[in-house]
C-alpha cells in the first residue's frame, strides 16, 4: 500500500463509513478464486530496473497460446497491421472523454462514424457512442425497455452466462425482475416462452447465435414478443451479423453486442467495447452519447452531442442509467477495422470463421465419443460431447500448445474456430484429441 496516496488515518476513515474493517474487504463479493494469495516478492528499496526485472519474471508465469479454439464470448481474429498503426496515433489514444465535446471536432466524427458502421451492421435507426462491454450493453438495452407497468425481463438460457450475470446484477438495484428462458436442445424453448411471457412482460432477449453456437428462430421469437407488447433484444456477434439477416430485418427493437471482434486483440479481456443500437422511438431512452451531424454558423459540416443525458446528475436516483461516457478508443479501433475491412472482408471473416467450425466439427465427429450434442445448424461455435473427463482433455491440449475449447457441463467442451484456425492446426488438435481418448 505505499503507492496510496491517502494516509493510514485517511483510508480508516473511509473504511469507516463504507462499514469495512480493511481494504481486503472491498473485494468480498470477488470469488476467492480470483483473489491472488501471495503478489511478487519484492524486496523494498530496489531500483527502477530491478523491479522492472522482478515484474517482468512475474508475468512470465502467464501462459500464452498461439493456437486457439475458444470463444465464448472473446474471439481471436485477424487485425489488419492499419489498425493498431491508425489507433495508436497519439492524437487518438491520449484524447480523454471530451466534456467540452465541440471543440474535439475529429473525436465526435470518429464516434459518428463508429455510430454509422453499427447503424448499418444492426439494420437499426440510432446507435449511441458505445458502451463498457457487451454485458453491460446488454442489461441497459433491457433497463430500457421497463417502465412502470412494465418490469420483467425475460432472457433465454441460450445467451452468454456472463451476460446474464451482469443483468441480475443490474435489476437488484431497481425494483425489476429477469427470469431465464429454459433452452431446450440448444434452443430457445418456444412453447415454455409463450406461457411466462405477459402484459407484464418489458422485454425478451436472445442471442444470435447463441452461446452454444446455434442459429435461433429469432422471427418466431418477435412474433410472440410482439403479441403481449414487449421488445425484442437481440445480441449479436458482429461477425456473424455480415452475413446474417440483420437485427432490424429480424423485427428486434434493440440490438446490442460485444464489439470486441472488430480489431480488439483479446488483451486478457480487456478493455473491450460494448454496442447498442435501437429503432427511432428508443433514442431517447438510450444511456449516455449521442453524436449527431449538423453545419454550423458558416454551413460547414460540423458535430455535436445530439443527446448526452447525463441523467445520473439531472435525474440523479430516478435515472434509468448512471452511464455518461463511452469507450471512445476502443470504438475507433472498430470503426477503422470496419472501413479497413469493408463489408466484403468481414463477410469473408465470417464465412472462413463457419467453414473451418464446420471441418472441425466434422474431423471431431469422427472420432469415438465426440459427438455433436445438438442437431441444429451453427455458425463458428458448437458443443460436442467427450469421451474423457472435458478437463483432462483440455489440460492435455494447453501442455501441447493449444488453448482447447471451454468445458461446459455434463462432460462437453464448447468449440470454435475463426479465420485464424489454418486447417493445419485443426488437424493438429484432432490428432492430439485421438491421441489422448482412444
Amino acid at each position: 500500500m505505499g503507492y496510496l496516496l491517502n494516509t493510514e488515518p485517511q483510508q480508516r476513515e473511509m473504511l469507516a463509513a463504507l462499514g469495512l474493517k480493511n481494504l481486503n474487504d472491498l473485494y468480498r463479493d470477488f470469488p476467492d478464486s480470483l483473489i491472488m494469495k501471495e503478489g511478487p516478492n519484492i524486496p523494498e528499496g530496489l531500483a527502477e530496473q530491478a523491479i522492472l526485472a522482478a515484474f517482468e519474471e512475474f508475468a512470465d508465469k502467464n501462459k500464452t497460446f498461439k493456437s486457439i479454439f475458444r470463444g465464448a464470448g472473446a474471439y481471436r481474429h485477424f487485425i489488419p497491421a492499419i489498425v493498431p498503426e491508425m489507433v495508436n496515433k497519439e492524437r487518438f489514444k491520449t484524447c480523454y472523454t471530451p466534456y467540452q465535446a465541440e471543440v474535439s471536432q475529429g473525436i465526435l466524427q470518429a464516434i459518428f462514424e463508429f455510430q454509422t458502421m453499427i447503424c448499418e451492421l444492426t439494420g437499426l435507426d440510432v446507435s449511441n457512442a458505445s458502451m463498457y462491454d457487451g454485458s453491460s450493453a446488454a442489461a441497459e438495452a433491457a433497463a430500457m425497455c421497463r417502465d412502470r407497468k412494465r418490469k420483467l425481463s425475460l432472457i433465454s438460457g441460450g445467451i452468454n452466462p456472463r451476460t446474464a450475470a451482469v443483468i441480475k446484477t443490474y435489476s437488484r438495484a431497481s425494483d425489476s425482475q429477469v427470469e431465464i428462458i429454459p433452452v431446450k436442445d440448444g434452443l430457445t424453448d418456444l412453447d415454455a416462452l409463450k406461457e411466462m411471457i405477459s402484459d407484464e412482460t418489458a422485454s425478451v432477449m436472445i442471442q444470435q447465435p447463441n452461446f452454444y453456437g446455434l442459429f435461433e428462430d429469432v422471427s418466431a421469437i418477435a412474433e410472440i414478443a410482439r403479441s403481449k407488447g414487449a421488445k425484442l433484444i437481440l445480441s449479436v456477434n458482429p461477425i456473424a451479423a455480415a452475413v446474417l439477416p440483420s437485427a432490424g430485418e429480424l423485427g428486434a427493437d434493440i440490438a446490442v453486442g460485444e464489439g470486441q471482434p472488430l480489431g480488439i486483440p483479446l488483451s486478457y479481456g480487456g478493455p473491450y467495447l460494448g454496442f447498442i443500437a435501437a429503432t427511432a422511438d428508443l433514442s431517447r431512452k438510450m444511456p449516455g452519447r449521442i453524436v449527431g451531424e449538423t453545419a454550423d454558423a458558416e454551413g460547414r459540416r460540423a458535430f455535436v452531442l445530439t443527446l448526452q443525458a447525463r441523467e445520473q446528475h439531472i435525474r440523479r436516483e430516478t435515472a434509468s442509467s448512471n452511464i455518461c461516457s463511452n469507450q471512445a478508443l476502443m470504438a475507433l479501433t472498430a470503426s477503422v477495422y470496419m472501413a479497413c475491412m469493408g463489408p466484403d472482408g468481414i463477410r469473408e471473416a465470417a464465412m472462413q470463421s463457419y467453414s473451418k467450425a464446420h471441418y472441425l466439427a466434422e474431423e471431431l465427429s469422427k472420432l469415438k465419443g465426440f459427438n455433436q450434442r445438438y442437431d441444429a445448424p451453427f455458425f463458428h461455435e458448437f458443443v460436442s460431447e467427450c469421451p474423457i473427463d472435458a478437463e483432462k482433455l483440455i489440460a492435455a491440449l494447453e501442455q501441447q500448445g493449444i488453448l482447447g475449447g471451454l468445458p461446459l457441463a455434463g462432460n462437453t467442451v464448447l468449440w470454435c474456430a475463426t479465420e485464424m484456425n489454418s486447417k493445419k492446426d485443426i488437424d493438429r488438435l484432432v490428432a492430439i484429441c485421438r491421441e489422448v481418448t482412444q
